[in-house]
């Protein structure tokens, strides 16, 4: 059974940061390509950032050059740097992947990790 577990969310005032990380955990051959998405109330569900297996990243409009996507193979792990955060940041952030299971690639998700930006 594969999973998908993240952390790091939190109440943070404007202009702050944080870090949200998300772990891989299971039996599964290899990751692609994983993502950070996000839904703020009464909102539709959003990419905010994706990064591939090899590095290269991707990132929504709404925070390029505030927020930095890293990951690491060897721990199935991947990581949401947030800076510079605004009100408009507050959201479930959801970590999703893309996992070869026993030869099929399926995306996976994980149950998600509230941000809220406020003072």
């Amino acid at each position: 059974q594969v999973q998908l577990v993240e952390s790091g969310g939190g109440l943070v005032q404007p202009g702050g940061s944080l870090r949200l990380s998300c772990a891989a955990s299971g039996s599964f051959s290899s990751i692609n390509t994983m993502r950070w998405h996000r839904q703020a109330p009464g909102k539709e569900r959003e990419l905010v950032a994706a990064i591939t297996s090899g590095g290269n990243t991707n990132y929504a409009d709404s925070v390029k050059g505030r927020f930095t996507v890293s990951r690491d193979n060897a721990k199935s792990t991947v990581s949401l740097q947030m800076n510079s955060l605004n009100p408009e940041d507050t959201a479930v952030y959801y970590c999703n992947a893309e996992i070869v299971v026993s030869r099929l690639l399926a995306s996976y998700w994980g149950q998600g990790t509230q941000v809220t930006v406020s003072s």
